[in-house]
């Protein structure tokens, strides 16, 4: 698909307004793409739209322009407090685009306000804004927006305010329902007036999104956009413009092939993926100190205030290194993006395609390379089958150099440092074992010593993955780890003084029983587990003494007695332990009915 050659805008079927189509000069879109071409034109129609399209195709304008076109019409002008377009989307990033985009139309049409209401501020200054400056046409993420609908004590009635409701937009709408926002989608909807024009925009359809076409769209017109020169069979879901590629290298290699490859093309704008926020913080650290001369900054979902300033600040840079996880994977316009770099590949094929779409937007060329471990090479037909997505073969980065023992350095220098690494490896574990195409991704499969040579750990971490198991194959440290220090002083204080304290040891009374709802059930176990040792015994030939047979008789006598109500728990508490047995006694140590202190 060439999505800059689809049309001029005015040989579409319905006429633009002149403003709208002065900021589009001034914008120098100066031709329509497929989905724009296809959309404008039905939404101005009046009906509802479900589009596919892939991702970087132009979707924010097929639904910006079609916005302000049904607004301009209305036979009464909106006032001040009436919600005419509401467009929701699934992350802030996501959210703030739309709105510069919407921005730069609305500067030509003064009797329209905007309000962008996403987390990461204050919702009382979104509801003083609000109520200050009004909102014709609301962009916001669907946690704040439920949130904007329950503050009526604050003087905000939004339930009231959407009652004039003309347009509602759900961009990435399949990753609004992926990130479990379903519920609070229910709840926005039921707010929201019924004759409306609906828009849906996705790069995938899944069941779930059918599900919402169907309870939120009235009879929707459906558009799929191709790739030029691609069957209906086979969608190709990647822009044609976008060159995608693999490398194979083992766990050991792959981060010093990553530095390797950034400073090859340290004057590009590149996005590196990370299955983990834990991963991004311990990778976007050793990138800062490892590529030189480079700005490189770190974004993921655990960030609450700090991601719109990061995110405005990379947008604005002419090259640099952006290190995330899957939050920036969706619909993010940042220009210019010559590479994404997918270090760990993500937990659901359809979310590849979307992390490849940052690069190759609006027809431009773009790269996408991911590294796979040797035991994932079939990754590379699954994702050609199951995503139309075809990659080519990389040959292996060149000049590579061993950068491990520089963040091994960096971990001694520094105790902050050495944590990130700990929850870096344990978070990639615990992802791996999430991965939706778990026939080819198998934690059984991971090599742990390599690994952990790969993330340049001191030590292995406790985890219940590694319980059990022994890695000679990995060389510890010789320094002791808890005599690695905080740089930041405050912290090795608190530290200091936490390990200053000493531990109270909490003993406990030895019982013979814990007495609870579930105490006959313990006993249930303690006589079964008895019966199954003297049965054990008996088979295999050793001498089971009368003594033992006649306690395990009268156990489950008293035991049957009890289960009949014949005699109380505190009958059967007496007689059991009132028979001086050394043996019996320790016998409930060690299954597991008395404590061992």
């Amino acid at each position: 698909m060439d999505n800059t050659t689809d049309g001029t805008w005015d040989s579409l079927p319905v006429k633009l307004n002149d403003m709208i189509l002065e900021t589009l000069v001034e914008l120098k879109f100066t031709h329509m793409t497929p989905v724009q071409a296809a959309c404008i034109p039905l939404f101005m129609r009046n009906k509802d739209v479900a589009a596919e399209a892939v991702t970087g195709s132009g979707k924010t304008l097929a639904f910006v322009i079609p916005v302000i076109e049904l607004l301009l019409k209305r036979e009464e002008k909106l006032k001040k407090m009436q919600v005419g377009a509401l467009v929701i989307t699934p992350t802030r990033e996501l959210a703030l685009q739309i709105s510069e985009v919407m921005g730069q139309f609305i500067q030509k049409f003064p009797q329209f306000t905007q309000i962008l209401l996403i987390g990461g501020s204050n919702p009382i200054e979104d509801v003083e804004k609000f109520k200050d400056k009004g909102a014709n046409i609301v962009i916001a993420t669907p946690g704040r927006l439920e949130d904007m609908f329950r503050r009526k004590s604050d003087g905000l009635d939004l339930g009231c305010s959407v009652k004039s409701l003309d347009v509602l937009v759900l961009d990435e709408a399949d990753r609004l329902l992926d990130m479990g926002f379903e519920a609070s989608l229910n709840t926005i909807l039921g707010y929201l007036p019924k004759q409306r024009r609906t828009g849906l925009f996705s790069a995938t359809q899944t069941q779930e999104l059918e599900k919402l076409v169907r309870a939120g769209l009235r009879n929707p017109v459906r558009i799929t956009v191709k790739e030029k020169g691609v069957a209906a069979t086979a969608v190709q879901k990647t822009p044609s413009r976008l060159s995608n590629y693999y490398t194979i290298c083992r766990a050991e290699d792959k981060f010093n092939s990553l530095v390797a490859f950034l400073r090859q093309h340290k004057h590009e704008k590149n996005l590196v993926f990370f299955s983990t926020c834990a991963c991004v913080e311990y990778y976007g650290r050793a990138l800062e100190t490892l590529i030189k001369k480079v700005t490189v900054h770190c974004i993921h979902g655990k960030m609450k205030n700090k991601r719109n300033k990061i995110f405005a600040d990379f947008r604005a840079l002419k090259s640099g290194i952006l290190v995330c996880t899957d939050v920036m994977a969706r619909g993010i316009d940042i220009p210019d993006v010559n590479w994404v770099l997918q270090y760990d590949p993500p937990s659901s094929a359809s979310a590849f395609v979307h992390r490849c779409g940052r690069t190759a937007r609006i027809g431009n060329q773009g790269n996408a390379l991911v590294f796979l471990l040797p035991m994932e090479e079939s990754y590379v037909n699954f994702l050609s089958i199951n995503q139309k997505c075809p990659l080519q073969q990389m040959p292996p980065v060149s000049d590579v150099v061993d950068v491990l023992s520089k963040v091994q350095a960096m971990s001694l220098a520094d105790r902050a440092m050495f944590d990130r690494s700990m929850r870096a490896f344990v978070s990639y574990v615990q992802a791996y074992a999430k991965h939706e195409c778990s026939l080819i991704f198998r934690v059984k499969d991971l090599d742990f010593a390599t690994l952990a040579r790969g993330f340049a750990l001191l030590r292995l971490p406790k985890m219940p993955e590694l319980r059990g198991k022994t890695f000679p194959d990995f060389p510890e440290t010789t320094v002791d780890t808890d005599t690695i220090r905080y740089k930041d002083k405050n912290r090795e204080k608190q530290r200091q003084k936490m390990l200053a304290e000493p531990r109270e040891e909490t003993r406990f009374p030895r019982k013979n029983f814990i007495k609870n709802k579930s105490w006959s059930k313990q006993k249930t176990k303690l006589v079964r587990r008895k019966k199954m040792a003297a049965k054990r015994k008996h088979n295999e030939g050793s001498d089971v003494d009368d003594e033992d047979m006649k306690e395990l008789l009268n156990d489950t006598r008293l035991l049957k007695k009890l289960k009949k109500g014949q005699i109380s728990e505190e009958d059967f508490e007496k007689q059991i332990t009132s028979e001086p047995k050394s043996k019996h006694k320790t016998g409930l140590s060690h299954d597991g009915s008395g404590d061992n202190v």
